[in-house]
Order: C-alpha cells, then structure tokens, then sequence
C-alpha cells in the first residue's frame, strides 16, 4: 500500500526497531499519519501495523503528529494496552524529543511552566487546530536544555510532563524559539494554508528550510517485567544535514 499525506511522501516506511510478545517500538518517518483522522483513504502508521501484525490486536500508546519524526509505542494485545495504557496516565513512560529551533533560548535550560488552550479563528488566526499560551488553557510543562547552538539555531533536548496538543512546538515557539519549519507555529501560520492548498513549493522550502518541522522523538524508556528497558533512534537525515550544514557547534553532536 502506498504511504502518502497532503502533498508530501514520508521518505522512507516505518520499521518495526524492537518488539516482544506485548509492545513493538516503531521508527515514524515525517508526513505519515499516526490514525485516520477522515474517511478519505489516507494510508496510516495503525493500518501499517495492522498489516504488519496480522494476528495482534494492535492499539498505539503514544502518539506522534504528522510530521514529527521519532519513536512510537504500539501495544499488542489489550492486556498489555491496558497495562501500557496507565502507565502513560502515570508518566511512567519516559520520552525524551531533539528539537532544532530558531535562535537561543535566554536560559540554557529551564521549565516552560504555561497553560495551553485552542486558539480559535478570528482575524489573526486562520489555523483551527492552532494552539497557544493563555491564561484559562490547561496545565502545561516543558523541560529544555540547550546542546548547541550556532549559526542562529540551538538543539534542544526536550522533556514533557504533561501532553497537550502541540505543547512542544507552543512552549517554544511562546519563549521566541520557534521549531525550524513549523508552518503552524514559525514564522507565519498562513504558511499552513499555503501549504495545504498548494503543496511544498519552493517559496516554503525558502522560508520554512524543511518540509516537516525539526521535532524528534529520539528515546523512550520505560520499566516492563522487572527490567528497565530504553530506546533511541537517531536524527532522519535531512534534519541530520541541515544541522551539520548551519550549525558547526553541533556536529560533533551527531557524528561523535
């Protein structure tokens, strides 16, 4: 079955990096979607499990956005869904994100302790999914640290201890760091609705740099039968090169 969203292929399939009778961990490439979220035939990573375990009953614990790369878990049989399932609700699961953002953060690490909520459209919002910092949103609590920064981008190592929609990319892009190539959040969110009515053109590529938004999923732990067991999968190559090309600071970071 092909892979394909909005104008965009993800580069490569996802694959399947550790599995046992109870959980897959599963490498998500950008543009594909985690569940359908519209009758329209859109090929997603639930239906390539699905496929890929036959036999299972398949329910996805964490859950990516379209474009974000990185590690998702994937339950295999509702006992362990179940089991996985409060473990989420616990924090238990641990994830840690590699996010590249422009410019540096005034604090090498810090909390971003700010509520989330729904923006709503109005004359300065044109995006409904669009979320942002306000005062009557819920809780929210991002953990950064800076690794580098040069070239006017710092990678961050960033943690969450709550999960609300976007709540990286809001958190970030709140204290003037946004993620490189978000097109809700960067520079200009009409760039989203250029994007969904004609696709990735050049004139995106120029502003945004990327075609999905430089947020990793890099590392997942987490304790299962006694035994605390822990994941990491690297950079996609494309956010890997733009790194190396506009950041000098940060190369012996992925290459070391």
């Amino acid at each position: 079955m092909p892979f394909f969203s909005t104008h965009l292929a993800p580069s490569s399939p996802p694959h399947v990096i550790a599995a046992t009778e109870d959980f897959a961990v599963i490498a998500k490439p950008a543009h594909l979607l985690i569940h359908p979220t519209r009758p329209d035939g859109q090929f997603t990573l639930l239906e390539w499990l699905r496929n890929h375990y036959p036999n299972r009953e398949v329910s996805l614990v964490n859950r990516l956005d379209r474009e974000t790369t990185g590690l998702v878990l994937a339950a295999l049989n509702p006992e362990a869904a179940s089991v996985l399932g409060q473990m989420t609700m616990r924090r238990e699961i641990r994830k840690e994100y590699l996010v590249l953002v422009k410019g540096c953060p005034e604090m090498a690490e810090a909390i971003i302790d700010m509520p989330i909520g729904r923006m709503g459209l109005d004359e300065t919002n044109p995006v409904h999914v669009r979320q942002c910092v306000r005062d009557d949103g819920a809780p929210a609590q991002t953990e950064y640290r800076v690794l580098s920064s040069s070239g006017g981008y710092s990678l961050l190592r960033v943690k969450t201890m709550t999960g609300r929609l976007h709540q990286i990319r809001v958190h970030l892009s709140s204290i003037g760091t946004p993620v490189v190539g978000d097109k809700i959040y960067g520079p200009d969110p009409a760039l989203y609705l250029k994007f969904i009515a004609e696709g990735w053109t050049p004139e995106l590529e120029q502003v945004l740099s990327l075609n999905h938004h430089a947020l990793h999923a890099y590392s997942m732990s987490f304790s299962w039968q006694g035994e605390t067991l822990r994941w990491s999968y690297p950079l996609p190559d494309d956010l890997a090169d733009f790194i190396i090309a506009h950041m000098s600071s940060a190369e012996s970071l992925l290459l070391g």
